[in-house]
């Protein structure tokens, strides 16, 4: 619930037993300059994502905001907002995304599917941390470009950031590698398709593992034929699901260095470490996804909720880039391009590779 007050440091408080105020009027006034800033940027991304479908807005949103940073210097009393909107904001948008998500989606896509999806999300993850320590990147861009790469762009970005509190400039340069190659596989991968002989569910199948974004999932296999595009829908949302167990896996990995600085407060560090793996906006996202799957959520709901999370999606994502300076993400170098090529390349041919395997690419 919502508390609104004037905050008064001359009103009296009973010693350990103060009510705390969610919202003080101070606290919106202090972050409505910010988070205003960062909404004009997603009003602005969203007109230029209706142009550029393939690009999109979240992208758009990146990209803006970095360009206004780097050529205006922003006030500090446009942080705090920006902080609100890249983090609280991102993470309504991960809630709101679950309504049109369902559980029943993964069986949907048949026990024959989930090897070629799981097997190609193993490679992305597991490639991610090898090949990006081995070419020197940082812990936290190494897994957002992996998490992007495995399991669904920007959003799996954008969820894994709420987790994982990553700097700005590696969360904008990993929604651009992962862009890149979005652009590479719209591209691309109907005609290898069609060279490869898939059928429209093979191809479905194929673009759903290895294409990232969905708006490139949905181009890909409009451009390869029409009876691939619901395939590749629905695995590309049950790639979505795999927000949850990442989400919490990246949690524990991340609370465990916690323990020796808690081994003298048992309590606290499990209250510590309940709070790091399962983050609130995550147990929200699960409930949000149980509320689709038993059909509490009408379906004509659905688009509308898709279209609100995908506009917090570019709300947060503008705020994220208007947090970032162009010369940071030069600074980081082509190293991190690299390793988006790579797990790319690794992700597409591990995931075609699969399906030849369990045959399934004439099905």
């Amino acid at each position: 619930m919502l508390s609104l007050s004037k905050h008064n440091a001359d009103a009296p408080q009973s010693p350990g037993r103060a009510r705390p105020v969610l919202w003080s009027r101070d606290k919106i006034t202090g972050i409505a300059p910010g988070l205003g800033l960062a909404l004009a940027v997603a009003v602005v991304a969203t007109l230029l994502g209706h142009l550029a479908p393939t690009v999109g807005a979240p992208v758009f949103a990146v990209v803006l905001g970095i360009v206004i940073a780097s050529t205006h210097p922003l006030a500090e009393h446009i942080r705090p907002g920006l902080k609100f909107a890249g983090r609280t904001v991102l993470q309504s948008s991960i809630v709101i995304l679950g309504f049109g998500l369902s559980f029943r989606e993964v069986l949907s896509t048949g026990a024959s599917s989930l090897p070629v999806l799981l097997g190609s999300l193993a490679v992305a993850l597991i490639g991610a941390p090898l090949i990006g320590r081995a070419l020197g990147i940082n812990r936290d861009l190494r897994t957002l470009i992996g998490v992007g790469t495995g399991i669904c762009g920007a959003s799996a970005i954008a969820a894994t950031d709420a987790v994982i509190g990553a700097a700005a400039v590696d969360v904008s340069y990993a929604i651009a590698t992962i862009f890149a190659f979005n652009v590479v596989a719209v591209l691309t991968f109907p005609s290898l398709g069609h060279l490869l002989h898939l059928s429209p569910h093979g191809f479905g199948l194929w673009a759903g593992t290895a294409i990232n974004d969905l708006s490139s999932v949905v181009a890909a296999s409009s451009i390869f034929g029409h009876g691939a595009t619901s395939t590749a829908v629905v695995v590309k949302l049950t790639r979505t699901l795999m927000i949850i167990p990442i989400s919490i896996t990246l949690g524990l990995l991340r609370m465990r260095s916690a323990r020796k600085l808690h081994q003298n407060n048992s309590r606290s560090f499990t209250l510590r470490l309940v709070h790091g793996a399962l983050p609130l906006f995550i147990c929200w996202f699960l409930v949000t996804v149980t509320a689709n799957t038993i059909g509490i959520v009408p379906f004509q709901w659905h688009s509308d909720l898709n279209k609100t999370a995908q506009i917090l999606i570019t709300i947060a994502l503008g705020a994220i880039g208007l947090s970032t300076r162009a010369r940071d993400i030069y600074q980081s170098g082509m190293r991190p391009l690299v390793l988006g090529a790579m797990l790319w390349i690794l992700v597409g041919v591990s995931s075609i590779g699969l399906e030849h395997l369990f045959r399934l690419g004439n099905a």
